[in-house]
């Protein structure tokens, strides 16, 4: 990333690093706040018609859950590369994907929904898809009955969570204790089990994104959509954590320890994987389109009807010529306050990402976008909730790790 010169100032265990009073408010306003606005999207859902509501907190879940999902490949990625520019920022990344734990529990109503037998957000699941008997027999959905079942689904979500709780608490709980004892050799086990843990990830990430977006349409298939998930991912976890370290030092915490240095490289990665999203999304649409095959094409056709045609093109210009252009200037990164803006700009783009992939399965994939009250509702009210826990996770811990023996490297990292 750059040369590194001594380094002029050290860190210490004390307020500076931990989250100030203040913070336990923001807490309490997110939790009840987003459980009273979970309660408000499920009554307007019952009082318009739970279908909506259903695919509206799969859109808001997916966006939360992808956000902790890049802190889960971060961490390990760190550790694995070896980097010294990202110790400085790598507790707030390791509180960051304990929210998994937190997304594991706001699974329960769409776990609760295909257990039950609820086909209405997962078509596959209606057993008379299955029964060649029945006169609504798919034979192409019968087919993938050995995969696409309920049993099999909630095993697989089991898996899913239990490895990237597994990564999140082993990582993160391993370099509190180093917090303690400086046992140097910690930093070596955390990179000898990095490997495994990226590996976990990857299959995880890949499969979730099969189960839980891309059986939406259980027609349609894409070996590259699980790539094009972890972009996004990446992408929206890069983002986060910029807006989350500038109003931690906004509020007088991590003020000395994070510098425009370190926004600086948070802001190549923004760029790079804003570049890496805008590739594979690309691919995949040119290799469907190139192909025109029936099967796969209908999941686009549908995103080019019913006014999405619109969505896509934003999405075109938002999530990357917009963004592409705005993060490339190396002013711009060594600015936190632009940059920032710039993260928000690209979070707010990434739920555009998600809704297009959600949000035309509505009524059989002929609703056109309808964004309104319930889809608020949702993204709010789980944010809340995100936002409550992850204050909860970084109370009365220090949120750099002062005894890493990188921190020196870390602090002095200097961008030619």
């Amino acid at each position: 990333m750059g040369g590194h010169h001594k380094p002029t100032i050290t860190v210490t265990d004390d307020d500076s690093i931990r989250l100030g009073p203040g913070w336990q408010t923001v807490r309490y306003i997110g939790l009840y706040g987003g459980v009273s606005l979970l309660i408000l999207a499920t009554i307007l859902g019952v009082i318009s018609g739970k279908e909506y509501l259903y695919f509206s907190y799969l859109t808001s879940f997916i966006y939360f859950l992808s956000i902790s999902l890049g802190a889960v490949f971060f961490v390990p990625i760190h550790h694995l590369s070896r980097a010294g520019w990202s110790v400085v920022v790598r507790r707030v990344a390791e509180l960051l994907s304990q929210n998994v734990i937190t997304m594991a529990v706001l699974f329960i109503p769409i776990f609760a929904l295909v257990v039950t037998g609820d086909h209405t957000l997962f078509e596959w699941n209606n057993p008379a898809l299955w029964s060649i008997d029945s006169p609504e027999y798919d034979q192409l959905v019968a087919l993938k009955f050995p995969y696409l079942n309920p049993v099999f689904f909630a095993v697989r979500a089991f898996i899913y969570f239990g490895v990237w709780i597994a990564i999140a608490r082993y990582f993160y709980l391993r370099s509190l204790d180093q917090d303690s004892n400086g046992d140097k050799q910690t930093t070596l086990t955390l990179q000898k089990w990095s490997s495994l843990a990226v590996v976990g990830f990857a299959f995880s990430a890949t499969f979730a994104s099969f189960d839980w977006l891309m059986s939406l349409d259980p027609h349609w298939f894409s070996t590259i959509f699980g790539v094009y998930f972890f972009a996004g991912c990446a992408l929206s976890f890069f983002a986060f954590m910029t807006v989350m370290l500038f109003l931690l030092q906004k509020n007088g915490t991590m003020s000395h320890c994070v510098t425009r240095e370190h926004y600086h490289d948070l802001g190549k990665y923004t760029f790079g994987f804003t570049l890496f999203w805008a590739y594979i999304a690309f691919s995949q649409y040119l290799l469907i389109w190139y192909a025109n095959i029936p099967e796969e094409t209908g999941w686009y056709l549908r995103r080019q009807s019913n006014g999405w045609a619109y969505v896509a093109i934003a999405l075109v210009f938002g999530q990357f010529f917009i963004p592409f252009f705005g993060v490339m200037s190396r002013h711009v990164r060594r600015n936190k306050y632009v940059l920032s803006g710039w993260a928000v700009f690209i979070l707010i783009m990434h739920y555009v990402d998600i809704y297009y992939i959600v949000m035309p399965q509505v009524a059989g994939g002929t609703a056109p976008p309808t964004f309104g009250l319930i889809d608020l509702c949702c993204i709010f009210g789980i944010g809340g909730l995100y936002i409550s826990q992850l204050i909860w996770f970084a109370t009365d811990k220090p949120l750099v790790p002062v005894k890493d023996p990188r921190l020196s490297e870390s602090l002095a990292l200097h961008n030619h």
